[in-house]
């Protein structure tokens, strides 16, 4: 079977913790330390992985805005 970019089934980007380590610019440790304190961006478990769809980052990175 070819593969598709998830795009082209219709699906959102998933990043998996690497790449949500990068994107947020933290160290991967902080983010299972978050996910062990129930912080951080929700995740999706496929087996022993855990996938975070970039919609949920995005919203959970505007809620971590500080207000002035």
């Amino acid at each position: 079977m070819p593969s598709v970019p998830a795009e082209g089934w219709g699906l959102e980007q998933l990043l998996d913790i690497g790449e949500l380590a990068s994107y947020l610019g933290v160290p991967i440790s902080t983010i299972y330390d978050w996910r062990t304190r129930g912080k951080g961006p929700a995740a999706y478990r496929f087996g022993k992985h855990l996938k975070f769809a970039i919609s949920d980052v995005r919203a959970w990175v505007a809620e971590q805005r500080e207000q002035a």
